[in-house]
């Protein structure tokens, strides 16, 4: 149709502007009360700060009832009440713009570039769950970012078999090391660069301390470089380093990664060069520079090798870096400190007899047993993203915590997901055996038919505004000042458990499949329709936490 996919910002910004104010004074309604009579409203106390006695003029009023324009809903009635202005929406229009043929596709922009940095992998000891939080932060948020059209690098690649197989298990994409040939080089290049720093002394010996590790190089002053270049959000306490040849390859492995990004991506190599630059113009939401994504017991550390990195390698990107600090995890009632693996292994099992209640005993074949395998990281993977990352997370490893039908649970997601999976083959199935006709093309479905308070809530709640969540997601905002950074990255396990309650809500109402008569087929195809985006959608968004889609449980 060549028409521009509608959005929440785009209707928000014409509403606005239709008042003639500079403020932000409408809202998107979204509870299921509110929306049977209204859209969006611009409540009475703002209403009453814009204009004179909060009366809106006459022509005012017009301009809003002939709202239009690029991505804007197209508007069906404006009225005051006592609550304030109020909008109602076309909405067989806004059905037909979202779910009829969808306009022709356009390459994502560049729009910068990321390395996000997970130290936990750099560990020796036996990863443990407040390892994963971090980890699996950084696998969503890389998602996330590659969905906007950022070139993003995972460092440090892991080393050896160690932590491989827990991360396989949990579908945390990571890449493996390879044999880096230009590590040694770059080392040799920050040994030199030490070698000059006025901040760098060689380590001596007091009489009657202990003795240093073998490994040490020398010590860095950081303190005084953080005061000379009045630096902000530095923890105080942060005094002199021990320089070890296993920091200086960390340096190596970030700094590899920065020339990874940046090589492969004009606009980054733009920003490497002019971070003022970036640091404004990347207002729009993407990134460019080194993410250390680190839990709070780790960030001392991460904050001592992100100065050195300063110190030795004065590049733009070495300013860029910020730091995404995940809250801690805590677990109740542990017999023992639990093992990132031992921590699978009992969800695993739980998520195994959760399943065997609700379900009777489960055949052991091969497919079963996947289905379990993505049930229990669907459980972890919310379990622990769910939640805003500086927040602490507490495990609760009883039985009775995991269960296949809790609302706040990726299980419940899952199901709700396979759920649609068997609307559509069983649809499929009644079409093979000449039950129902097949789907007609979206340019002549009858949106109309769609007047159920539970489908404008699916259309109006999340097929609208989903691009703009995975958007708002991927969102990296510059802090005022300091390193310390925040993301959102729990908005997308927050949203399908939220679409997950309210569709299950609509489809153990409503009877999608109805009787084959042919007057009742225009309804099923438009509500058939609105199910695929809804399922569609589902994929998209599972994506993002590297989580396929099952056809049944």
């Amino acid at each position: 149709t060549g028409e521009e996919r509608p959005g929440v910002a785009a209707t928000l910004r014409a509403l606005n502007g239709a008042l003639g104010r500079p403020t932000a004074l409408w809202v998107k309604e979204s509870g299921a009360r509110n929306l049977r009579h209204r859209d969006f409203l611009a409540p009475r106390a703002a209403l009453r700060a814009a204009f004179p006695g909060g009366q809106v003029p006459a022509d005012v009023m017009a301009g809003v009832t002939s709202l239009g324009g690029p991505g804007v809903l197209a508007v069906r009635g404006c009225q005051e009440t006592p609550a304030g202005l109020a909008v109602q929406l076309r909405r067989p229009e806004a059905f037909r713009r979202l779910l009829g043929p969808p306009p022709p596709p356009f390459p994502a922009p560049q729009a910068g570039w990321a390395v996000l940095h997970c130290p936990a992998l750099r560990r020796p000891a036996a990863m443990r769950p407040r390892h994963l939080r971090p980890l699996l932060l950084a696998d969503h948020l890389a998602q996330l970012l590659r969905a906007q059209g950022v070139n993003v690098c995972l460092v440090p690649a892991l080393p050896g078999e160690g932590s491989r197989e827990i991360l396989q298990q949990l579908r945390i994409h990571w890449p493996s090391s390879c044999g880096d040939t230009t590590l040694p080089g770059a080392i040799s290049a920050l040994k030199q660069a030490l070698g000059r720093c006025p901040c760098a002394t060689a380590c001596e010996q007091a009489p009657g301390t202990a003795a240093r590790p073998e490994d040490v190089i020398c010590k860095v002053h950081l303190k005084s470089f953080v005061e000379q270049r009045g630096l902000e959000g530095y923890d105080p306490n942060l005094d002199v380093l021990l320089v070890t040849e296993e920091k200086l390859r960390s340096l190596a492995e970030l700094q590899g990664a920065v020339l990874q990004c940046t090589v492969s991506n004009p606009v980054a190599l733009l920003a490497s060069h002019f971070p003022d630059l970036i640091s404004s113009s990347h207002a729009m939401g993407s990134c460019c520079g080194v993410v250390h994504v680190v839990s709070c017991e780790e960030e001392f550390q991460q904050q001592q090798l992100d100065l050195l990195w300063r110190i030795l390698d004065p590049g733009a990107h070495t300013a860029l870096q910020k730091h995404l600090v995940c809250g801690p995890v805590k677990v109740t009632n542990p017999s023992s400190p639990i093992g990132a693996d031992q921590y699978f292994q009992l969800r695993k099992r739980q998520m195994y007899e959760a399943s065997v209640m609700k379900y009777g005993e489960l055949a052991q074949d091969e497919a079963w047993t996947e289905v379990i395998n993505t049930l229990t990281v669907a459980a972890i993977r919310f379990e622990m993203l769910s939640t805003a990352h500086r927040s602490q997370i507490t495990l609760d490893l009883e039985d009775s915590s995991i269960s296949t039908k809790g609302t706040k649970s990726g299980a419940f997601v899952m199901y709700n997901c396979a759920r649609l999976a068997t609307l559509f083959d069983t649809y499929q199935q009644a079409v093979e055996q000449g039950t129902y006709p097949p789907l007609p093309p979206a340019s002549e479905l009858n949106f109309s038919c769609l007047r159920e308070e539970g489908e404008w809530l699916l259309l109006f709640n999340y097929l609208l505004p989903f691009p703009e969540v995975l958007q708002q997601a991927a969102q990296l905002p510059q802090p005022s000042k300091g390193i310390r950074i925040t993301a959102n990255t729990e908005m997308v396990c927050k949203f399908l458990i939220q679409l997950s309650m309210d569709f299950s809500s609509y489809y153990n109402r409503v009877h999608v499949l109805g009787e084959p008569f042919p007057h009742l087929f225009d309804q099923m195809f438009a509500r058939l329709q609105l199910l695929g985006a809804v399922r569609d959608m589902f994929h998209s968004a599972l994506a993002t936490l590297h989580l396929p889609p099952l056809s049944q449980i």
